[in-house]
């Protein structure tokens, strides 16, 4: 018994620090600030958490069971919330996206306690990201200003009209693009240092963004030679492809200890209410083309600023 506690806690201690370094960062992140500012970020956290259910189903494909019971994730508010996120012709609506998030870390606690502690981290990120939003909010004037202006205006048609539509709205946090012209505009973006700016969060979520996107892909593929791999396996290998490589060796083997506890495949078929392997496939397929959309506006907005390899 000696040598399996022992073990047992072994990884209990690799899993911990997984919790915290799972982003890439997660440790250089002030946890004194985020606590004092608690109440304040689960004031906008409510806020922010309003999307609803009515666009889960909409025309397309097949309707998607609105209240699943028994369950704390909701495919439907995920759906609903990252349908809402995509607004004009290239930005993401902050509100909406957070609130994907917020259903995304419930689908992450709900494959049990190694797993959902990766789920931790990101609340951490989303909360730095609501906290610069409320003190935003109470401060106006460092919101979008008038010398704002200067850096996104740019002589081609398509800046223009970007530059239009980022200017429409006063909220520094209103969305993507408005965030990155305001944090480039108070010089908070360090492209050589960590910062906790709301640019170099929202890259790491962004990149998790894609391993979840490319976990899900991975559920909802067709047999490999009439058999189905396991959710441990997939969830391993779309993390290869995605997060792995911005993490540490450590944190790489304490990510594949986290996924040997991923549950079965049946296990997924109640988590989103369906009955079998293709109706799990429809509605992981619409989850995967909004994640899809919601990421590639992201992932343009960032390049665009030469924000993909924020320190």
């Amino acid at each position: 018994m000696g040598v399996k506690r022992k073990a047992a806690a072994a990884i209990l201690v690799l899993l911990f620090f997984l919790g915290f370094l799972w982003l890439q960062g997660g440790l250089d992140y002030q946890w004194d600030s985020c606590l004092k500012g608690y109440n304040q970020v689960d004031k906008i956290h409510h806020l922010s958490n309003s999307s609803g259910a009515d666009g889960a189903n909409g025309s397309e494909g097949p309707p998607i069971q609105e209240n699943c019971p028994g369950q704390t994730f909701q495919v439907s508010l995920l759906l609903s919330h990252l349908l809402a996120a995509p607004a004009y012709s290239s930005d993401v609506l902050l509100q909406p996206y957070l609130s994907s998030w917020d259903e995304l870390v419930r689908f992450m606690e709900a494959l049990g306690p190694m797993v959902g502690l990766i789920s931790k981290e990101i609340e951490t990120k989303t909360s730095i990201i609501r906290q610069l939003a409320l003190l935003a909010e109470e401060d106006p004037e460092a919101e979008l200003g008038a010398d704002l202006q200067s850096i996104h205006s740019v002589s081609t048609e398509v800046g223009t009209k970007k530059s239009s539509e980022a200017s429409q709205h006063n909220g520094a946090y209103h969305s993507v693009r408005s965030m990155i012209l305001v944090e480039l505009n108070q010089g908070v973006v360090d492209f050589d240092h960590q910062t906790d700016s709301g640019c170099r969060t929202l890259l790491r979520l962004h990149r998790a963004l894609l391993w979840l996107k490319r976990f899900l892909e991975k559920l909802a593929e067709t047999p490999e030679a009439g058999r189905l791999r396991s959710p441990s396996e997939l969830c391993r290998e779309a993390y290869k492809t995605t997060l792995a490589n911005h993490h540490t060796w450590f944190v790489r083997r304490a990510a594949e200890l986290a996924f040997i506890a991923m549950p079965e495949r049946g296990f997924f078929f109640r988590l989103v209410c369906t009955q079998d392997q293709e109706e799990l496939n429809r509605v992981l397929s619409r989850v995967v083309r909004a994640i899809g959309e919601v990421y590639n506006r992201t992932q343009k907005a960032l390049e665009e600023n030469n924000m993909l390899d924020l320190p």
